[in-house]
């Protein structure tokens, strides 16, 4: 059995390696793309009966809600430069090493994101799949699983935090892509 805490930080490295393929301008279109899930999901759980009742009701209904939400903005957000009107504008060419090392660190934001958003879902939901076990607080490891836990996104990016990051990555899209 191998440690949720050492999953984790392999899909960070993994992603920062291909952030480093890919470059850190299609990379950042990945990062506001999780920033517009971790928003839509805080808003449909603040603001829809529908989505409260299910949290009280069923956490697996939430964790696939959640999730489903995540994966297919990201998707889309791994997709967007394969657009030819959007790939052939030249914003996203990496020519530079320093465009490579900025990339590795971006992807490497991005398996944090996006692993450490799946991560605290799954934990949200009391752990419901039987290949994935909560981590035994019994253990350094476990602790360890448990501190981290409180510095995932959906931690971070709290209400009014999600708001701002939303606003700014939207202000960086119009500046810098536009």
């Amino acid at each position: 059995m191998i440690s949720i805490t050492v999953i984790f930080w392999m899909y960070v490295i993994l992603f920062g390696l291909i952030g480093g393929m890919r470059g850190w301008a299609r990379e950042i279109l990945v990062t506001f793309s999780v920033v517009l899930a971790l928003f839509v999901v805080s808003v449909l759980e603040r603001f829809v009966p529908f989505i409260q009742a299910l949290e009280a009701n069923s956490p697996i209904s939430v964790f696939w809600l959640r999730s489903i939400l995540l994966i297919t903005l990201v998707f889309f957000g791994y997709q967007t430069p394969r657009f030819p009107k959007v790939a052939g504008t030249g914003k996203f060419a990496r020519d530079k090493l320093q465009d490579v090392l900025l990339g590795l660190v971006m992807g490497a934001i991005n398996g944090y994101l996006i692993f450490g958003t799946l991560w605290f879902y799954i934990a949200d939901a009391g752990y419901p799949f039987d290949i994935i076990q909560n981590p035994d607080l019994n253990t350094v490891i476990g602790q360890q699983a448990q501190e981290l836990l409180k510095m995932m996104p959906p931690t971070i990016f709290g209400s009014p935090t999600i708001y701002f990051a939303v606003a700014i990555s939207f202000v960086f899209v119009l500046v810098v892509f536009l």
